[in-house]
C-alpha cells in the first residue's frame, strides 16, 4: 500500500511542477506575480479561495472533533468558513475592488500612515508564516504516517515541494494548483462520505454515545461559550486575511469576485457537513481501539481500497499544500512590497519579481523553523487566527470606511492588539508564562484591548482636528 502512496504522490508532485513552469514565463511584476495580473475568472476565484481556507486544518482536525464530539464540530472551521464569506458578500467586495492597492498595507498607509504600514506588515507577515508552519504540521505528521518517513523528513519535503512550484509559477501558479488541490479534496471527500454512509452505521453511533452517556453528541450548542470563541477567532482572522482579499482583487470583476464568493460560501457549507459526518460515522470503526494519528487517515488505511486510498492520500496533501501555499504566497507579497519596494529600495520595480521569489523562501523557511517547534495543528492555526484577530480586525476593517487619516488609532490599537497576541504566542513557544487564558479564551481581551487603543486615538485625532478647524 505504501508503493501505491508514493506513485500517487509522484504523480501529483510531477504534475504541480509542470504547472509552475508553464506559468513561469508569465512573470513580468508584482501585479503578475501576487495578482495573477488581476484577471482571475470566477472558477479560479472559487477553486483557490476554497482551497486556501480547505486545509490540514479543516479536514483533519474537523474530522477528529467529529469523532469526538459529534455534530458541534462544525463550530470549528465550517460556522466561521461560512460566515466569513458570507460578510465578505454582502459587505466587503466593493469597497475593497474600489480601492486599487497592491498589498494590504497599501491601504493601511492611506488610512493610518507610513509608520502603521509598516507595523501592520510585520503582522501580517508574522501571521502568514504561522498559518503556513500549521500546514507543514500536518504535512510532516501525514508523511511520517504513510510514507514511514520521519517527521522532519515529511516536514522539509512538503515544504520544498510548495516553494518549488510557488518560487517558479507565483500566484497564477498557486491559483491554478489551487484549483486542481481542491478537486481532489471535494472528490476524495464525496467519496468517502458515500463509502462511509449507510443508516446502520448512524444508528450505530447514536448507540455508543449513549452507551457512553454523551448525551451532547447530537447537540449542536453543547458546548457554545468555547465554540463561539473559536468561531470568532476565525471569523475576524479570515475576514481581514490578505489571502482572501488577494483573490477578490484579482478578481477580473466586480462580478467575478461576488460570484467566486457565492459558490464558495456553498462549497463550505457541504463539504464541512461532509466531514463532521465522515468524523461521526468512523465512530463505530475505531471505538474503544488505540488510533495512531488522525482519524481520516485511519480511514484511508482501513475502510478504503487502493485507488481509493490513493485518492485519498492525494487530497490531504493537496489540503495541506493550497493552504500553505496561499499563506507563503502572500506572506512574501508583505515581505516584497511592504519590505523590498518601499524600505529598502524605495518603489523601484527593478529586479521585482526576483524579490518576490526570494520573499517566498524567506517565509517559507521561517514557518519551517516553527513548524520545529510546535506541533499541535490546531493550537498553531488558532494562534495565527489570534495575530490578525487581535491585532489587525477592528482598524482592517475601519480602514475601509474612514475619510480622513487617523496615524494614532492605527499606532495604538495595532500596539495594544498586537503586543497582547504577540506576548500569548511567545508564552506558547514556552519562553514565557502570561497571567491569562490561552487561545480562544484569551480573545475577549486581546479584541478588547485594540479596541481601546483604536477608540482612543481616534477620539484623539477627531477632538484635536475639530479644535483645528475651529481655530
Amino acid at each position: 500500500m505504501r508503493l501505491t502512496f508514493f506513485v500517487f504522490l509522484s504523480g501529483y508532485f510531477l504534475l504541480l511542477f509542470i504547472i509552475s513552469l508553464i506559468f513561469s514565463r508569465k512573470m513580468k511584476g508584482l501585479e503578475d506575480f501576487f495578482l495573477a495580473s488581476r484577471k482571475l475568472p470566477w472558477t479560479l476565484v472559487f477553486l483557490s479561495l476554497a482551497a486556501s481556507w480547505f486545509g490540514a486544518a479543516s479536514l483533519l482536525v474537523t474530522v477528529d472533533q467529529g469523532f469526538i464530539h459529534g455534530i458541534r464540530a462544525f463550530w470549528i472551521m465550517g460556522i466561521p468558513a461560512f460566515v466569513t464569506v458570507i460578510v465578505f458578500y454582502v459587505f466587503l467586495i466593493l469597497p475593497i475592488r474600489r480601492l486599487h492597492f497592491i498589498s494590504l498595507p497599501d491601504l493601511i498607509e492611506q488610512r493610518y500612515g507610513r509608520g502603521v504600514r509598516h507595523l501592520a506588515a510585520i503582522l501580517i507577515i508574522w501571521y502568514m508564516v504561522v498559518l503556513a508552519a500549521s500546514q507543514m504540521v500536518a504535512v510532516g505528521n501525514f508523511f511520517k504516517g504513510f510514507l514511514g518517513t520521519s517527521y522532519l523528513a515529511g516536514l522539509v519535503c512538503g515544504t520544498a515541494v510548495v516553494l518549488i512550484y510557488s518560487v517558479l509559477g507565483g500566484f497564477f501558479s498557486v491559483a491554478v494548483t489551487d484549483g486542481l488541490q481542491f478537486v481532489l479534496l471535494a472528490l476524495g471527500v464525496i467519496s468517502l462520505a458515500f463509502v462511509l454512509w449507510n443508516p446502520e452505521t448512524m444508528q450505530e453511533t447514536i448507540r455508543l454515545t449513549v452507551e457512553q452517556g454523551n448525551g451532547d453528541y447530537l447537540n449542536f450548542f453543547s458546548n457554545l461559550k468555547t465554540d463561539t470563541l473559536t468561531a470568532v477567532s476565525f471569523i475576524m482572522a479570515w475576514t481581514i486575511s490578505p489571502i482572501a482579499w488577494q483573490r477578490i482583487q484579482a478578481a477580473r470583476s466586480d462580478q467575478a469576485a461576488r460570484r467566486g464568493l457565492a459558490v464558495s460560501a456553498g462549497a463550505f457549507f457541504v463539504l464541512y457537513g461532509l466531514l463532521v459526518l465522515v468524523g461521526m460515522l468512523s465512530l463505530p470503526f475505531f471505538y474503544g481501539k488505540e488510533i495512531e494519528g488522525p482519524v481520516f487517515s485511519e480511514l484511508i488505511r482501513s475502510r478504503t481500497g487502493m485507488f481509493l486510498g490513493g485518492l485519498l492520500f492525494t487530497a490531504v496533501t493537496a489540503a495541506v499544500m493550497s493552504t500553505m501555499d496561499s499563506a507563503i504566497n502572500t506572506g512574501a507579497l508583505s515581505l516584497a512590497r511592504d519590505v523590498y519596494q518601499r524600505i529598502l529600495v524605495h518603489e523601484s520595480t527593478r529586479y521585482a519579481v526576483a524579490a518576490g521569489r526570494v520573499s517566498t523562501v524567506l517565509v517559507g523557511g521561517a514557518a519551517l523553523l516553527i513548524a520545529t517547534q510546535l506541533r499541535d495543528i490546531l493550537k498553531t492555526l488558532g494562534l495565527a487566527s489570534e495575530i490578525m484577530a487581535e491585532g489587525l480586525f477592528i482598524p482592517g476593517v475601519a480602514m475601509l470606511f474612514l475619510k480622513r487619516k487617523c496615524p494614532l488609532a492605527g499606532w495604538l490599537s495595532l500596539v495594544f492588539g498586537g503586543g497582547f497576541s504577540l506576548a500569548g504566542f511567545l508564552s506558547e513557544m514556552g519562553l514565557f508564562s502570561v497571567p491569562w487564558p490561552p487561545w480562544p479564551e484569551s480573545l475577549p481581551y486581546g479584541v478588547a484591548l485594540c479596541a481601546v487603543g483604536f477608540a482612543a486615538g481616534w477620539l484623539w485625532e477627531h477632538l484635536r482636528s475639530r479644535f483645528s478647524d475651529q481655530s
